[in-house]
Formats: C-alpha cells, structure tokens, sequence
C-alpha cells in the first residue's frame, strides 16, 4: 500500500519541498507561501501566534544562541549580548556607521579598513552575515516545522537602495542558513506584487511605495510596464521608524511624571517596561481615541490628538524624502497612479492622512502591511517554481561569476539567478608597494573558496604606475549580453591603463553540474564560512603587520621605549596567532594591536600636520 503524505498544516497533499517568500526586515522578519488549496499568499504562523519573528539574537553565557521573542525580551536585560537591527550592519564599513554608534548597545568593531564591521560578544567575533543567518535558520526551522516540509530554496526581499555588496551579503546569509536563494526581490517590487500589480503584462503605471517599518523608513517610486519594475528613485531613513514614535511617547510620559533620564537608564527594567507601554499606548490609538495605564504606581495617559502633535515631526521628516524622491525622478505628485503603505507604523491614522495629503489622492493599505513584502516574495516564489504563468522571467545566470582575491577566495560580481543582460563593477587595489601588474582570474560557482569553483579564464593588467601599496584603483568590470557571454575588463583609473577578455560562462557545463555545484556550495556552507572567515582574518592580520612594521621603521624616533616594547609584544602575539586556526583569536590579536598603536599613531599624525601648516596662512 502506497502512503500519500498530507500537510497537517495546510490540509493538502504533501510537497517534496517548497519555495518561500522571505521579509528579513531590520526589525520583523517572516515567512510566506502561497497555500496550496486557494493559491493565495499567506504568511506562516503556528496556530495564535504572530506571524512575525522579531530580528534580535541573543548569545548566552555557554554560546547557546536565541533568536525571535525570547531574545527579544533580553534587550534590555542583557543588550552587550542581545543582537538587534543586524540588518543595517550588511555589506558597511565602520565609516557608514560611526555617526550613528550610540544606536548600537552591542560592540561593532572598527578594522581600520575598508573591510566589513564585525560583532564582538564576549570573546568571539561575528559578520553580519553570520548573525543574519541565525534570523534566517530560525525561519527556515519554522517554516519546516509548519508546513512538516522540507525548505531550503527561498527568495529574500531587500531594501530597494541595497547596493551589490548588500545583496551578495544577503545572499551569503540565505547559504549560510541552509538556503539557496533563488532571487533577491527589491521590498518595493515585493509590495507591489501583493497587491497584485505587475501581473497583468499590459498594465503601466507608477507607483509609490510608502514603507515606515520598526526601525527605517523608505520611499520607493516604481514604474513597472509588461511586468518589469523599474525603480525610478528611492530616499529615506535608516534611523526612523516606529521604535523613534515609542521613543517620542516616552519621553512625553516623562515629561508628564518629571522622570529623569538617568533614573531610567540606570533601571533597564523600568526603562523596559515604560518602552512596552509607549508601544501598547500607539498600537491602540490606531484604532481608539484614548489611551490610559498605570506605571510604577503613576497614572500614564494619551489621546489620538496628542499623538499626532508628538509624531508630526516625525511624519513631515518621511514627506521630505518622498518630496526628494519625486524630485530626483522627475516627477510631481499628480504623476503617481498609485500610493503603497508598507510597515507596521503605517496603521497610525495620522501618518495615512499625512501621505494622501501629499500624494493628494487615497493610499492603498488593503493588505497586512506587516506581511505585504513577504506575501509579495511568495508570489515571485511560486512564479519560479513554474507554478505561474502571468509574469514573464528573464533569462537568468546559472552560476555566480567573480574573480580571486587575496587568500584564494572568492569574490562574487555577479550572483547566480541575475536577470540577463546585466554588469557589474567593483573597485580592487593593490598589495605590495610599486606593484606594475594585477592577475585578474575569474570564476564560477557557489564557494567561499575559488580551488572548489571553476575557473572561466585569467589574464594580467599590465603598465599600472609604481605606487604605494592601497593607491591604485582597479576597476573590474563583468558585463553579460543577451547571449550569454560575459566580457571582462579591468581599468586602472588613474592612468587608464585597460585590458578586456570575452568568456563563455555557461559553455562546457551540463544542468546536472550546475545541481551539483549548487547542492554542494549548500552541503558546505558552514565550513566554507568558516574558512573564508579564516582566511580573511589572517589577510587582514598579515596587512596591519606589515603597515605597523613600516610605520615604526618610519617613526620610530617619535614613540617612546615602552610604546616600541608593547607594540613589538602586541605584534609578536599577533604574529604567532597567524599560525593558528582560530579565527576569533587572530581578530582580538588585531584588535589589540590596534588598541595600542591608535594613541601614537594619532600623535604622529597631529605632528605631521602641524609641521605640513608651519609658515601656512588658512
């Protein structure tokens, strides 16, 4: 007898596996698919539970690590080790974020490069990538419990200003939970498609995507034509969201009380506990008129009017950036046929009044605006998995093409799935000081590590001017046409020194290779992770060694003889976890060079550039 699977949770047939729809937001993420009996979006929940996952991780004493609304509950209890807003840490240096450092309560480590931000908890250190792959596991685990389905393809939405790096780190996170992500979906194409546009190939429009999340706000205007959305400009705020209206509402409430600051961050758990009703408080007058409690002992009250007073800055701060994304488009606001609301805080009546006002016509805020991005990526999920035909999909790549950089690994220009014809660029530099030539080598396939893809072609741009080690500025360049054949060309930018090659990248491949690239790069995620980890460790550690070691050389009349003893200490132990493969290790080792080099360094600096302003009239 034949045993027919059944989905306890959908009540259908059971599936083999399934491909969802993924909103990894900066403060809420989810998981959707489209149910297989009505064929519409649905977000996945577990019988009365919310849909949504908060986008906070928690590292205990013993590394066990948390993710969703228990983590959440140790924000302010435990906040060195309870990771929030990982999300805006993806593909940014430390530069992007400094102006913005007292956001974090977690430490954000500066490389001194241009190198990615890492995490410090405890004694362990983590990329954004690593922590947003704890996010995703947790949907993935989720979503299989659910649907008692196995999930490992999905398509993960992203902001629609996310440049490559962003995307690529996305994509590397999806990997490093189990995932293969077929596609990266702007949230605003996403949003559109929940509402049903873009499926019908003779309409045209415009549209605005109005999205006021947790954490960040964006305005998107869309143009999209035979079901092709092109995104005409984009403006926003990465530190405006609902938790700056809870903000607001407190510090009102303390106001009232004559609470001071210092009183409340001295107590996380009275802090905590005002922060829940500020948020208790907007939630309910979204749809009443006044809200009243008690806190420690104190009454707390707030009408929908004052709500409004105390949020309008806020709200005039979103119009500012939807009058400059109308402006950097060419567009007034008459131009617009359509106005999108997405996120949580976009349930506050004032905030709706405010964007209709604007745009001068009704917004559309028909869908759960919580889960419109995630029920807009099912739908592109099922479209890939061929279960619809009212969108037409491009030719895609079925590899991801890049080139070798330092330590063997693999830097991706161009991901597996991008829409043909696409470029791609991105800036390299060079090692060594007078180098004249660059080995440019490029490659296909899903590893960290270029020795488990496969080699396309190599060739040398030669004539680059001696300069110092970091000066030149090489630009590589993949463009693939409508046929399918990728040109590579690098550029020295200073002096314009070229060289171009054309490869074929999908020639001499058969789709059961391609699987098999596919299935592996998944099956040693974790270990590539590991090693890539490693290996940039180790760059980035053998690179401040010798900049130390020539900066000393240089300077070494300037700096004391405890200085020289304790940078030589602080050298030699870095040298010596160099030879190690603990990649935790080889980063605190780096970290404290830099601890005790920074103060001279920054002395040195000020002596060179007042003796550079000696004589000088400013």
């Amino acid at each position: 007898m034949a045993r027919i699977p059944i989905n306890i949770a959908t009540g259908s047939l059971q599936k083999p596996e399934m491909i969802v729809g993924i909103d990894l937001g900066t403060t809420n993420s989810l998981v959707a698919i489209i149910h297989p009996e009505s064929k519409q979006p649905v977000a996945l929940k577990e019988h009365d539970s919310s849909s949504l996952v908060p986008s906070i991780i928690h590292f205990d004493a013993n590394g066990n690590i948390t993710v969703g609304e228990s983590a959440r509950a140790l924000l302010e209890t435990d906040p060195q080790h309870t990771i929030f807003s990982a999300k805006r840490l993806m593909g940014k240096n430390y530069d992007d974020l400094k102006a913005h450092a007292d956001f974090f309560t977690y430490r954000v480590i500066d490389s001194n490069e241009d190198s990615l931000v890492k995490v410090q908890v405890g004694e362990k250190f983590y990329s954004p990538i690593e922590l947003s792959s704890f996010i995703l596991k947790e949907l993935k685990h989720r979503a299989e419990h659910i649907l008692k389905t196995p999930v490992t393809k999905a398509v993960v939405t992203v902001p629609a200003y996310f440049n490559d790096t962003q995307r690529q780190a996305t994509r590397d996170a999806g990997k490093l939970a189990g995932l293969d992500v077929l596609r990266i979906v702007n949230e605003p194409t996403a949003a559109s498609l929940a509402y049903g546009m873009g499926l019908d190939p003779s309409e045209e429009k415009t549209i605005a995507v109005y999205d006021l999340g947790g954490g960040t706000f964006d305005i998107s205007l869309l143009h999209i034509s035979n079901g092709i959305f092109e995104v005409l400009s984009t403006h926003g705020n990465t530190y405006l969201g609902g938790d700056d209206i809870d903000r607001t509402i407190v510090q009102h409430w303390m106001q009232q009380l004559n609470v001071s600051a210092a009183s409340l961050s001295d107590n996380h758990q009275k802090s905590q506990s005002l922060r829940l009703l500020a948020e208790r408080a907007k939630k309910q007058l979204s749809s009443q008129e006044q809200f009243s409690a008690t806190w420690e002992g104190s009454r707390v009250q707030l009408t929908a009017i004052e709500l409004q007073q105390l949020i309008t800055p806020l709200i005039e701060e979103t119009l500012k950036s939807c009058k400059q994304a109308l402006q950097d488009a060419g567009l007034t606001a008459d131009q617009i046929d359509t106005v999108v609301m997405v996120g949580g805080s976009t349930r506050i009546p004032a905030i709706k009044q405010a964007v209709s006002n604007f745009f001068g016509k009704p917004v559309n805020d028909s869908v759960n605006p919580d889960e419109v991005v995630a029920l807009g990526a099912a739908i592109q999920a099922d479209i890939l998995a061929g279960n619809s035909q009212r969108l037409l999909l491009l030719d895609v790549t079925p590899l991801s093409l890049g080139i070798e950089t330092m330590g063997g690994l693999m830097d991706v220009l161009i991901p597996r799935n991008s829409k043909i014809p696409c470029g791609a660029a991105r800036q390299y530099t060079t090692h060594q000081d007078g180098q004249s030539d660059m080995r440019i080598t490029v490659f296909q396939g899903e590893r960290d590590l270029v020795k488990d893809n496969r080699k396309l072609a190599s060739f040398s741009l030669r004539g680059i001017p001696g300069m110092p080690a970091g000066f030149a500025k090489v630009e590589v360049s993949f463009t693939i046409n409508a046929d399918g054949i990728l040109s590579v060309k690098a550029k020295e930018l200073r002096s314009g020194v070229a060289q171009e090659i054309e490869v074929k990248p999908q020639y001499g491949i058969s789709s059961e290779e391609i699987e098999k690239m596919l299935l592996e790069s998944i099956t040693h995620a974790k270990s590539d992770m590991v090693e890539r980890a490693l290996v940039e460790a180790r760059t980035e550690g053998e690179q401040i060694l010798s900049v130390t070691e020539k900066f000393i050389q240089k300077n070494t009349t300037l700096l004391s003889a405890e200085e020289l003893t304790a940078t030589a200490a602080a050298m030699q132990a870095l040298q010596l976890s160099l030879t190690m493969a603990d990649k935790d290790l080889i980063q605190r080792k780096t970290e404290e060079l830099n601890e005790v080099t920074r103060p001279f360094a920054e002395r040195v600096m000020d002596v060179a550039v007042k003796g550079a302003l000696q004589g000088k009239s400013i």
